[in-house]
């Protein structure tokens, strides 16, 4: 009888520390890049996501995001205007070009070059669980997507 106990005790504590909370599943949500529409010069405008410290540091990462799916991934979110097709459609090229892109993407870094903010902030999202104290804020951003395509064949990443 004591061994029961002692199995069901263990199984049920299990079960529990194995549950998380609705406010920790919450707090992991993703925010995608957004196609807003795009323009006669060859740019997209795109709804992008940052994280940060602080509302500057969320500004950069949003830029970041806008210029990685422009350069790596397609934009699937919002209007169809905008090219889906990635400038860089190579398998793994992001890891084969690893020093190039480091350098690219670092702080104050070539990507400045590539995109602006169109517009003030359009929301803000405190973090859910608050434990590093992280912001997200959402800004709309403009990708100079052909310049960004002809920096990349300049530099020998992308084939003409």
């Amino acid at each position: 009888m004591r061994k029961r106990f002692l199995i069901i005790t263990m199984i049920s504590s299990m079960l529990f520390i194995g549950c998380k909370t609705k406010s920790a599943i919450g707090a992991n949500y993703t925010h995608e890049v957004e196609c807003l529409g795009s323009e006669l010069d060859g740019s997209v405008t795109l709804k992008s996501w940052g994280k940060g410290k602080n509302r500057a540091d969320a500004l950069e990462q949003a830029k970041k995001e806008a210029i990685n799916a422009v350069l790596f991934t397609s934009i699937r979110n919002g209007k169809q205007e905008c090219n889906n097709s990635p400038i860089l459609n190579a398998p793994n090229i992001r890891e084969i070009k690893a020093d190039y892109f480091n350098n690219f993407f670092k702080d104050n870094g070539d990507y400045k070059k590539f995109a602006s903010t169109k517009d003030e902030s359009f929301g803000k999202k405190e973090k859910e669980n608050g434990r590093d104290g992280d912001v997200v804020y959402g800004y709309i951003i403009r990708v100079m997507r052909s310049e960004l395509k002809k920096q990349m064949i300049t530099d020998g990443i992308l084939k003409n």
